[in-house]
Parts: structure tokens; C-alpha cells; sequence
């Protein structure tokens, strides 16, 4: 199953696809959706949303996972990250994709065992589970890839949970 991990930006979106097999990890793509610094938040948000739009174009993913809202600088700031979340949750619905939201807590807990790990940490263990070079992965990238593979994991584990509870 091929998973997308978002990490919410209006500024910058972070996306990392991930291709889950059983308990094997293979990273498909990464990168960060960056609108031009001179556009408004409107415009912004459209582009997130066509970029992502693009990138469904590109890859099929079966399953969308993205890093919920919880606090922000300001409200100010929070509230446009939700709309960029809004964005890309529109588009991901718009394809009939399922969409999977957790916890920076969740998050963290899945990838290193600690839902209080410092980002570095995260990352250095993200690039070890993909058996990757981590070194030339922008920090949204990073974290986008963390939230898919929080999805592959939990899905995993929720599948083995029902094949349990079905044998009783």
C-alpha cells in the first residue's frame, strides 16, 4: 500500500510517500509543495491544493496521513495552517482517499518509542526505518515522511489487532 505523509504548511508542505509491505518500508518520493513567498494566503492555498492535485497525477496513494493542528505562535497562525490543512484535506477527499490524522505526540511515539523526542531524533530514525540517506531531506519532508510511516505502522498494527480478535 502506498501511503502520503503531509506535514502542513501554507508557507510549506512537507509530502513523503511511503510503500508499506507487511512490516518492510520503502520511501517512493519526498519533497516540500512551496508556493511563492509574494502570494496571499488564498492563493496559497490554491496552490497547495493544485500541487497536490499534480502529485495524486503522479502517484496513487491508498491512503493520506497528516499531522493534526495542535497549537500554534499565534492564532493568527493557526488559523491559516488550518485552512492549509483544509486544502489538502479537500483534495485528498476530492480523489476518495482515506484520510488518517495523528497527533504530533502519536507521531513521534511511533518512530522512536518517545512521543517527547526532540525533531532530531525523528529524523535521524525515519532515515534508518527507510534504510535511506536522510542528509539531503528538507525538516517538512522529514516530518511528512514520520506521519506515513505512523500510518503504516498503525494500520499494521490495527490490522494484526482484528485478525486476533476474529480468532477467538
Amino acid at each position: 500500500m502506498l501511503i502520503l505523509g503531509l506535514d502542513p504548511g501554507s508557507r510549506k508542505t512537507g509530502y513523503g510517500l511511503v510503500e508499506a509491505r507487511g512490516s518492510r518500508l520503502k520511501i517512493i518520493e519526498q519533497g516540500c509543495l512551496a508556493p511563492p513567498g509574494n502570494l496571499d494566503v488564498p492563493q496559497r492555498l490554491g496552490f497547495l491544493a493544485d500541487a497536490l492535485a499534480e502529485l495524486f497525477g503522479r502517484q496513487q496513494p491508498g491512503r493520506v496521513a497528516v499531522e493534526s493542528t495542535f497549537h500554534g505562535p499565534s492564532t493568527r497562525s493557526l488559523i491559516v495552517l488550518a485552512q492549509a490543512r483544509g486544502a489538502l484535506l479537500a483534495e485528498a477527499a476530492r480523489r476518495g482517499l482515506e484520510v488518517c490524522e495523528y497527533s504530533p505526540a502519536e507521531i513521534k511515539s511511533a518512530i522512536t518509542g518517545s512521543g517527547r523526542a526532540p525533531k532530531e531524533q525523528v529524523a535521524r530514525m525515519v532515515g534508518i526505518l527507510l534504510g535511506a540517506d536522510s542528509r539531503g531531506w528538507t525538516a517538512d519532508a522529514s516530518d511528512a515522511l514520520a506521519v506515513a510511516i505512523c500510518c503504516a505502522r498503525r494500520y499494521r498494527m490495527d490490522g494484526l489487532t482484528t485478525a486476533g480478535r476474529l480468532r477467538r
